[in-house]
């Protein structure tokens, strides 16, 4: 299917999607003439593998352990896609796919998704609804999902965010806050072990407004593998009554943003393995993706991502542009 295009927008934002992945191309702040976000460059890249520039990820974001879990005590061998582990969904995740719009007005598009039972491994026949919509300076995400069986449902949007005209400089001068007093520990294969870690006296405490590129020199002083020369973590939310996640700005381009959701965690990836065709490189971007948390279906402790049958189920996040 070839890739197609679709806007929308209004005074303050113009924002471009593609039908591949049901993909974010471009976040365009109209005032100061930047796009948020990196992209592929060619459109015709989306229809091959890539890091998930901009895409939605599913149907189950994150990693899960040994690409196996258990439901009602029923064994699902998944598409395992990192070793012997699973990773965004499998080999032939959500972002790789093609999606059906549905709904377009000037300022909100809806795709759809049929993912088959047994998709990657995952019972049930999956329906998603991913909207896009902008009002005023928001940009609002939103995920509708039901299933015909019990299964396990993850989703977020994998955006590259860099607040600068001049890509090329990295994220490094970006300052990042996180509404989140601990994460999520991880074994050497980035597979949640179900222990928390509090953030105090740590390089993981954005509690305030911090200086990335600070924090990634300290990982970058340090012998190890690349991919832990950065955040690949799942930070746990504090629960607050305007659901703030997370801010992030630049002051070379004077923009933050500011992330609500009703989600438990959101995942900071410092993209670290980010290399595209010579077009993108390590630390270009940052992701901050909106979601539940990796291998969820392993691990009793943590908030449960089971679905069941003929239910309708939704998540939303809100991105304010300013």
């Amino acid at each position: 299917m070839k890739v197609k295009s679709s806007i929308i927008q209004n005074k303050f934002l113009r924002v471009q999607t593609l039908n591949y992945g049901a993909s974010l191309f471009e976040i365009y702040h109209k005032k100061k003439k930047i796009n948020l976000i990196l992209n592929l460059g060619s459109k015709k890249n989306y229809c091959f593998k890539h890091a998930s520039v901009g895409s939605t990820c599913g149907r189950y974001a994150g990693r899960i352990a040994n690409s196996k879990f258990k439901i009602a005590n029923k064994k699902f061998i998944l598409n395992a896609n990192e070793g012997k582990h699973i990773l965004h969904g499998g080999k032939i995740g959500f972002a790789a796919l093609p999606w059906k719009k549905i709904n377009h007005s000037k300022d909100k598009i809806i795709y759809q998704l049929h993912s088959r039972d047994n998709d990657q491994g995952f019972p049930g026949h999956l329906v998603v609804n991913c909207t896009y919509k902008i009002k005023g300076k928001f940009l609002i995400i939103k995920y509708e999902y039901k299933s015909n069986k019990s299964t396990h449902v993850n989703l977020t949007n994998h955006s590259y965010w860099n607040l600068e005209k001049n890509k090329n400089n990295m994220i490094y001068n970006h300052e990042l806050k996180l509404n989140s007093n601990k994460y999520l520990l991880v074994n050497k294969n980035l597979i949640p072990t179900g222990k928390f870690k509090n953030v105090k006296n740590s390089i993981y405490n954005f509690l305030k407004f911090e200086n990335i590129g600070n924090k990634l020199n300290y990982f970058k002083s340090k012998n190890l593998d690349i991919k832990f020369k950065g955040f690949d973590t799942t930070f746990v939310i504090k629960k607050n009554s305007r659901n703030l996640v997370a801010s992030l700005k630049s002051k070379v381009s004077n923009i933050q943003v500011d992330f609500f959701s009703n989600l438990p965690g959101i995942q900071l990836y410092s993209a670290q393995n980010l290399n595209y065709k010579k077009k993108l490189f390590p630390y270009q971007g940052i992701c901050l993706e909106t979601q539940y948390f990796p291998n969820s279906p392993n691990k009793k402790n943590f908030p449960s991502t089971l679905i069941r049958p003929n239910k309708s189920y939704s998540s939303t996040t809100k991105i304010r542009i300013k």
